[in-house]
């Protein structure tokens, strides 16, 4: 599933070039893309067309577009979009099959084999909805309040979501104890949607290098200064990513244009099995972890004894 960076690549790229269009006519083309929807498909079309794109807009890996009916009627419901493993939204021109381009002008072909759900737009957009494993989707839910600040909404499926340490709202204050209380590995505790989002496998292990911790280590053990630092490694390496698009291990991460991110050579451990860590130059390991792997240096970063 993209992590932090990735999604805000493309929350920016929508927002860059669909806010204040209009949904004109919505073809869903797979109705396993509109699963998580609470109805049937009609209904979110229904919910859709004719109304206008407010903001995109995103906490941690989710992902929203605010929907309204005016211009100043604030938005009471947004369409939620789940990337899965291999989603893509992609914004092309109407007469992208035609003449082969995307709105920057770039070839993007016409292979529109794992085209979920179409949505043509005002001003000539069209806003595609491409997933390969078809484990993503689109539903449409109300905004509701959050918790922790009265002005602001988030769509009720998400509401238990925690901020994430690129949100501008972010406060570590809270978070060291809440992460102390866990008895719990760390590595878990950062992947944990409701301590604090955006974190996924990558950059928890590339965070936990940056604060020479193993991600084995009981959170309940850590100080509050390692948790301070390992946090702040985690929000580091994410707008380091950020800035390179994302990091793209296939094809299936893309921008709203077709294009992949290229983070991937910047990373210090994930991915890296046998090779020499950049900072001690040990060969960084791989362990299993969850059905997936984790990466660390056996030097920086010891494996706590085990209890």
């Amino acid at each position: 599933m993209p992590e932090l960076p990735e999604v805000e690549v493309v929350r920016s790229g929508l927002e860059r070039l669909v806010t204040g269009a209009r949904f004109e006519r919505v073809t869903v083309l797979h109705d396993r893309a509109v699963r998580r929807h609470e109805g049937p498909t009609g209904d979110l079309i229904a919910r859709l067309e004719g109304r206008r794109i407010d903001r995109v807009r995103r906490r941690g890996k989710y992902l929203w577009i605010d929907i309204a009916d005016g211009i100043d009627e604030p938005p009471a419901e947004a369409l939620v979009v789940h990337l899965g493993m291999s989603g893509q939204m992609l914004v092309d021109t109407r007469d992208r099959r035609d003449a082969g381009s995307g709105v920057d002008g770039r070839d993007r072909g016409g292979d529109d084999r794992h085209l979920r759900i179409r949505a043509e737009l005002s001003e000539g957009r069209v806003l595609r909805f491409v997933d390969q494993r078809t484990f993503g989707g689109w539903l449409v839910a109300p905004l509701v309040v959050t918790d922790d600040d009265p002005t602001d909404t988030v769509p009720e499926p998400i509401a238990h979501i925690a901020r994430d340490p690129l949100d501008p709202r972010y406060d570590i204050v809270p978070i060291v104890p809440r992460i102390r209380r866990r008895h719990s590995d760390i590595k878990r505790v950062l992947l944990d949607q409701t301590v604090v989002s955006g974190i996924g496998n990558i950059y928890a292990d590339e965070a936990l290098w940056r604060a020479e911790l193993h991600g084995e280590r009981s959170a309940d053990r850590l100080t509050a200064r390692q948790i301070v630092a390992v946090m702040g490694a985690a929000g580091e390496v994410m707008g380091e990513a950020l800035a390179r698009g994302g990091t793209s291990f296939d094809s299936l991460y893309v921008n709203v244009n077709g294009e992949s991110g290229y983070f991937e050579r910047e990373l210090a451990v994930y991915g890296r099995e046998d090779l020499a860590c950049r900072r001690c130059g040990a060969p960084i390991r791989r362990e299993r972890f969850m059905n997936r792997s984790s990466y660390s240096c056996p030097k920086c970063q010891v494996r706590p004894r085990r209890r």
